[in-house]
C-alpha cells in the first residue's frame, strides 16, 4: 500500500517481492511477501523528501543519524535482476563470511554473490550490504565462477596484455 501511495506521488518505487506457500490447518495459499520486510526503494531527491516522509506507512529514510545513504545503483540493478531472472528465490539472514563467486551463465550472468548449500541445491546469496539483507537464488555450479580464481586471472592477462603494450626501448 505504501509503495502504490508513493508511486501515485510521483516517486519511482520498487518492492521487490517473492512467493512463498502459507499453510493452515484447512488449507494452503500461495503469497506474494516482500523480499526485504520493512524496506522499500525509492528514487528520492532528499531536498523535497518531506511529503515522501510524511506519508502514512514510512517510517524513515535510511542513512547513518540524520545523513541518508542511498543505495549503489549495482546492488538495485542486481536485485532486479534477480527478480526478473523468473529463478525460485527467498529472503536469507546477511553473511559476512563465504565465498564470493560471479555467475558467468544464464540469466544471472555478471551477478556476484556468495554460494551457500542448503538441502542438497545451491544458491547464490545477494546481499544488500546497507540494509544488513539478503536474498538466495538457486544456481546451477556450472555458472558460476569463484572471484578469488577469476582475479587471478586477470592479474596474469594485465601483466600479458602490459608486457604487450608497452613500447620498446632503444
Amino acid at each position: 500500500m505504501v509503495a502504490a501511495q508513493l508511486e501515485g506521488q510521483g516517486f519511482e518505487c520498487f518492492l521487490p517481492k517473492y512467493t512463498t506457500v502459507r499453510r493452515w490447518s484447512d488449507r494452503a495459499k500461495e503469497l506474494e511477501q516482500p523480499l526485504f520486510p520493512g524496506y522499500l526503494f525509492c528514487r528520492l531527491d532528499f531536498e523535497n523528501r518531506r511529503s515522501l516522509v510524511m506519508s502514512p506507512g514510512v517510517v524513515q529514510i535510511l542513512g547513518f543519524g540524520r545523513k541518508p545513504m542511498p543505495l549503489e545503483d549495482s546492488q538495485i540493478e542486481a536485485i532486479q535482476q534477480a527478480v526478473c531472472s523468473g529463478l525460485p528465490r527467498q529472503p536469507w539472514p546477511y553473511l559476512e563470511v563465504g565465498e564470493r563467486v560471479r555467475v558467468d551463465q544464464g540469466s544471472l550472468s555478471g551477478l556476484e554473490g556468495i554460494l551457500v548449500s542448503l538441502k542438497g541445491h545451491h544458491r547464490v546469496i545477494l546481499s544488500i550490504t546497507l540494509l544488513q539483507r539478503s536474498i538466495a537464488l538457486e544456481i546451477d555450479l556450472s555458472w558460476i565462477t569463484p572471484l578469488r580464481q577469476r582475479a587471478c586471472l586477470q592479474t596474469q592477462e594485465k601483466v600479458v596484455c602490459s608486457a604487450i603494450d608497452e613500447p620498446a626501448i632503444g
